[in-house]
């Protein structure tokens, strides 16, 4: 009888043990459109994973704007992109103010950005190729050159200034005119020399 007893009572802690398990599972991540298209804008990774904030550091290498890019899945904070054919993961690091899948939008476009460089002033489109900016610049131009600014310091892509970072101690700005060109590009002269290009 007693044996009974401690084996129903093993049976029920096992069962109440199981349901909390099932409850701790971890939750669906939030559906989103696969979308097939383009890369933004050059973006560095660090091999299979890229962050917004696109630093620009050692070990890490360029992914050109315009790479054909295919969304193959999302997760909590970033979403899978097969980018010509290898798998990335592109991380939403600091830009948590603004939806996944619109995150997972800026990245992927439907048009090809490499038909607009082309029909730019040939040395905005180098300077695109670069990873640059140079004044003179349109906001699209800047972002296909240096990725979009994270959202989490820039709330509005309207804004006269844009803030970035070459790395966790180096911030640079790109200011804007009234016209919404580049007027100049504020920060420390490795950042400029990694950033601005140079012009004749």
């Amino acid at each position: 009888m007693v044996q009974r007893l401690a084996a129903a009572a093993l049976l029920a802690a096992t069962t109440i043990l199981s349901a909390t398990v099932a409850h701790a599972q971890r939750p669906s991540p939030p559906p989103g459109p696969l979308t097939d298209g383009f890369l933004c804008c050059n973006m560095r990774t660090y091999g299979d994973s890229i962050s917004d904030i696109n630093y620009d550091e050692q070990g890490t290498r360029i992914v050109a704007v315009g790479t054909p890019a295919r969304i193959t899945a999302y997760d909590f904070r970033f979403f899978n992109v097969d980018l010509a054919g290898k798998p990335q993961r592109i991380k939403n690091d600091y830009s948590r103010n603004i939806t996944l899948i619109d995150f997972a939008k800026r990245y992927v476009v439907t048009e090809d950005p490499k038909r607009k460089i082309a029909s730019f002033p040939p040395a905005v489109g180098a300077a695109i190729v670069a990873g640059k900016v140079m004044p003179g610049m349109t906001r699209e131009q800047v972002l296909m050159a240096i990725g979009y600014p994270v959202a989490g310091e820039n709330p509005s892509l309207d804004a006269p200034v844009w803030r970035y970072w070459r790395d966790s101690w180096s911030e640079f700005q790109v200011a804007f005119d009234e016209k919404g060109l580049v007027k100049n590009v504020v920060g420390d002269a490795v950042a400029l020399s990694r950033v601005l290009a140079t012009t004749p």
